[in-house]
């Protein structure tokens, strides 16, 4: 029998005390404090998923941390079965797609439509970088994950980044015993990736750090896996310049490779799958580093054109962060129910749309 109502917030220590429904601060305005309506928690309170993660390690980390925009986190694959009437609404009003709506995936590079750009629009690109998140099929997502499981996913994705040729061979680094050499290094080259925010420490995804977790890179350092960060394969290649094709085409190569030796976690509904449901669908984030000093300076109509082509506007350093020089990060926003080359296509087509404007107001 559930318990007296129980008040969220940081005083909560793990979700062994959310032993009755949970309730939210007044102007609390996470996804999980909308859809764990009482009726929802009386259903799945004390239930657990195939795997055995619980529903309560699933909503943990938004009644912890109450600033939360989604607070959910599925445990495995069929957490979004099983609690699907909290998970559906969730991703519904996130994605804008319905339980009975399908996902199509597409890492065919041939299919994106980016010429090359001129010289004097190319100038205004700093750098690309491309990214998909992965999780490997059979095995739980990070919440649920055990230490001998995240061993043998590190191990299974080794084995497939060991069979890299050409552009795309390289090393890996454990990140346990890694020497001060090899870590300032990775640190340098902005590859090292650190335990997880207070987010992830909730719903434990940041469990026996930094054990199972490390970095490959080829030799040219233009792509690079992470192992067993917040999901077990974040797959980036990157560049300097404005070839967003070439970008692309390395990373659909690499990523259908290593699916090609260990398969990924998929559904015909939810595309990829992966802990965060902000992330389902393609996983996928394909961004520029780009200089705009003069439409940057017109918010309104800046934020006008990122509106029309689906992309989003960050400061240099991500989400929440300032532009540097007029320099800011453009992002497809959209990630399920459309394609990793419609979503491509969605930041080319935004960036292009910028430069026009850019060149238009430099001539007045």
């Amino acid at each position: 029998m559930a318990g007296a109502d129980v008040k969220c917030g940081s005083h909560l220590k793990s979700s062994d005390e959310l032993t009755g429904f949970p309730v939210f601060p007044e102007g609390t305005k996470s996804l999980v404090s909308r859809f764990n309506t009482r009726d929802v928690w009386k259903k799945f309170h004390d239930k657990k998923d195939a795997y055995g993660v619980s529903y309560k390690l699933c909503v943990f980390s938004g009644c912890q941390n109450v600033d939360s925009g989604i607070g959910v986190y599925a445990g495995s694959h069929d957490s979004y079965r099983v609690f699907a009437p909290l998970m559906d609404k969730v991703i519904e009003e996130y994605h804008h797609i319905k339980p009975d709506d399908k996902h199509v995936s597409d890492m065919d590079a041939s299919k994106l439509i980016c010429p090359p750009l001129p010289p004097d629009e190319a100038s205004m690109i700093v750098s690309t970088r491309i990214r998909v998140g992965r999780n490997l099929e059979g095995y739980p997502l990070a919440p649920g994950v055990t230490k001998e499981q995240r061993d043998d996913i590190m191990q299974k994705v080794v084995e497939a980044c060991n069979t890299f040729k050409g552009d795309l061979k390289g090393t890996f680094y454990p990140l346990q015993g890694m020497d001060e050499k090899t870590q300032k290094q990775l640190i340098a080259d902005h590859f090292l990736f650190k335990e997880g925010d207070r987010f992830l420490e909730s719903c434990g995804c940041n469990r026996d750090w930094p054990s199972g977790r490390g970095i490959f890179h080829n030799a040219e350092k233009t792509f690079l896996v992470w192992v067993n960060e917040e999901d077990q394969l974040r797959i980036i290649s990157m560049q300097n310049g404005a070839d967003i094709g070439a970008v692309f085409e390395r990373l659909s190569r690499a990523a259908n490779h290593i699916e090609s030796v260990a398969k990924f976690s998929h559904d015909e509904h939810l595309g990829y799958i992966t802990s965060c449901p902000s992330n389902l669908g393609t996983a996928l984030r394909a961004s520029v580093h780009i200089k705009l000093p003069k439409l940057s300076a017109r918010k309104d109509e800046f934020q006008a054109i990122a509106d029309k082509f689906y992309v989003q506007i960050r400061g240099i350093h991500g989400e929440h962060s300032e532009s540097v020089g007029g320099v800011y990060d453009i992002s497809n926003k959209r990630r399920l129910g459309r394609s990793e080359v419609q979503l491509v296509q969605d930041m080319y087509n935004g960036v292009k749309a910028m430069i026009t404007r850019e060149k238009e107001l430099n001539k007045q």
